[in-house]
């Protein structure tokens, strides 16, 4: 069996970035597949499922209700290995292109203190597996150690 793509990239030198992970189309329209990848693997700890649901609420619902990106957002979850997030944009993408909607994302997510959208029993499966203060503190760490002093190999695969 042939391995998927995201198993093909270089785990042991991966940083911390903003990596497009693949391309696909449907029909005529192609989809972005990016890595966001918070979490150096293998060389740093991983998120805890309690912040990484966290995350996944309140990006997915600012990103389903950008002006811009809300109509061309198709998901945004998090990697079983909890490193980081998928999101798969509809349009052709390079890394550069999503850095400042990925800045304001996790502004978003480092200054929210409310209540996490979808946080309740009638709304998800496993509402009290949560932890908003984890959140915002790892959506600083991502800020300030990547997104806003993102270089080349940030945005770009290691070979």
């Amino acid at each position: 069996m042939e391995k998927i793509a995201s198993f093909q990239v270089n785990h042991l030198n991966l940083l911390p970035g903003v990596y497009v992970s693949r391309k696909d189309y449907a029909g005529d329209a192609v989809i972005t597949t990016f890595d966001l990848r918070m979490k150096q693997p293998n060389k740093e700890p991983v998120m805890n499922t309690a912040e990484v649901h966290t995350i996944e609420h309140l990006g997915a619902t600012f990103l389903r209700n950008h002006k811009e990106f809300g109509s061309k957002t198709v998901y945004f979850g998090p990697m079983g290995c909890r490193t980081g997030f998928y999101l798969l944009l509809a349009g052709d993408y390079q890394s550069e292109d999503i850095v400042p909607l990925m800045k304001e994302l996790f502004e978003f997510i480092r200054d929210y203190n409310d209540e996490v959208p979808g946080a309740s029993p009638r709304d998800c499966g496993n509402y009290l597996d949560m932890n908003l203060p984890m959140a915002n503190y790892l959506a600083k760490e991502y800020l300030d150690r990547c997104l806003n002093v993102i270089r080349a190999e940030n945005l770009n695969y290691p070979e």
